[in-house]
């Protein structure tokens, strides 16, 4: 995946708290509790549900340990900065989903409201609760934020077996976007207490978010920026696409339950499994259409 170097980086849609102490979490349960914290809410739509509360706990891991609140507003200006840092990056693939979004959401009679992705290091205080490290990247619907540490995409190599890569990345964020238009749209009240199974709610919910994010590597070195007038990337390639897919693999309820507990059980699945992940992500890069994406009426 390559930027356009010439390309604007607009770092206000990019909140960088990086550094700043936040919310204290308590999980409790032990390894247990974390496993169970992983498979809830990894590319979760909010930590709330999992009651979380103030207290001691939570990871305090994270890329850019020695890095300064607001540096992306310092040193991302560009797409060449985006080629060469990751946290530029992040920034690059927000203004991109923002673009395409911007311009798509609208042409089914929604109106786009901007969201806000926030970059953050062990916990954080959100809308939705406070928040630490362990549940992975998510988004909260109260604030219509997403949040992430950046260590997670070294864990998404290192725990959950991903190829990782640059798109891999893209992938995750485009994936909680994903759930900032079912968040728009009203989708994300489909849920309610649908949270567990093969078939349930919350399945299908997190499918089609993968779906969007297909949507979006489609049209993503098409959509132009407003202050350019080219696509801020310049060049997404097969591998790159396989780096998202094998990333939704990686993080299939299937392949996360059988490494944590050596068992599949498809009754507490939240997100689907790997093959699904995998399905509906092409599903949206091939057709590049939303409209693609209900999963609610699917049946896979």
């Amino acid at each position: 995946m390559q930027f356009d170097d010439q390309g604007d980086l607009d770092t206000s849609q990019v909140r960088d708290r990086r550094g700043i102490p936040g919310g204290k979490v308590a999980i409790g349960g032990g390894a247990a509790g974390l496993i169970a914290v992983l498979i809830a809410v990894l590319f979760g739509v909010d930590p709330s549900v999992l009651g979380l509360s103030d207290g001691e706990g939570g990871s305090n891991s994270g890329a850019g340990g020695t890095t300064t609140a607001g540096e992306v507003q310092q040193v991302c200006k560009t797409g060449a900065d985006a080629n060469r840092r990751q946290d530029c990056r992040i920034v690059a693939v927000t203004n991109s989903l923002q673009e395409f979004w911007g311009g798509q959401l609208p042409r089914s009679g929604v109106a786009y409201r901007p969201a806000e992705t926030v970059l953050f290091t062990g916990r954080v205080s959100t809308a939705c609760g406070a928040a630490s490290s362990a549940v992975g990247p998510f988004y909260c619907p109260g604030d219509r934020r997403a949040y992430f540490d950046l260590g997670f995409f070294d864990e998404l190599s290192t725990r959950f077996g991903a190829a990782g890569g640059p798109f891999a990345e893209a992938y995750v964020v485009a994936h909680e976007y994903g759930h900032h238009i079912q968040n728009l749209t009203g989708t994300m009240q489909k849920v309610g207490q649908d949270r567990q199974g093969r078939d349930s709610a919350s399945v299908k919910l997190e499918l089609q978010a993968d779906c969007y994010a297909g949507v979006w590597a489609h049209h993503a070195t098409t959509t132009p920026q407003a202050s350019t007038g080219r696509p801020l990337i310049s060049t997404l390639t097969d591998q790159d696409i396989a780096q998202g897919l094998d990333a939704a693999a990686a993080v299939g309820d299937d392949r996360i339950q059988k490494q944590a507990t050596g068992r599949i059980d498809p009754d507490t699945w939240t997100h689907g499994s790997s093959d699904q992940r995998e399905a509906w992500f092409t599903t949206g890069y091939r057709s590049g259409d939303p409209a693609r994406c209900d999963t609610f009426a699917a049946q896979r």
